[in-house]
């Protein structure tokens, strides 16, 4: 499996394997996880789900940086790419952050269509 380089290529490749909803399902499943009030509605717009991830990432590393790392440990983002990112300016860490999330994510989606 290659992963995605863009949200754009992601979104396209989830929608084309008709897995898009089952990508919002899951971010679902592992904010609930980790105690983090954010729930996409199942008819979320791609950009609206990219605004949404990036807020919420934007303020648990602001105020709830505890939450922010569990949320990472629950979801299984690799620590050496978190690593990897620049945090000077945490409105670009967020941003980075949230595709990190999100090709994370489709990975588990993409995993389970097609070896279940």
């Amino acid at each position: 499996m290659k992963l995605p380089t863009t949200f754009t290529d992601l979104i396209k490749e989830a929608e084309s394997l008709a897995l898009y909803n089952n990508l919002v399902q899951q971010l679902n499943k592992d904010f609930l996880l980790a105690n983090i009030e954010l729930s996409f509605e199942d008819q979320v717009t791609p950009s609206e789900l990219k605004l949404q991830l990036h807020e919420m990432v934007y303020t648990l590393i602001q105020d709830r940086f505890s939450d922010y790392l569990n949320l990472l440990y629950i979801i299984d983002v690799s620590e050496d790419q978190i690593r990897a990112l620049n945090g000077d300016d945490t409105v670009q860490l967020s941003e980075e952050v949230s595709f990190l999330i999100l090709k994370r994510e489709w990975q588990k989606v993409w995993f389970k269509n097609k070896y279940s």
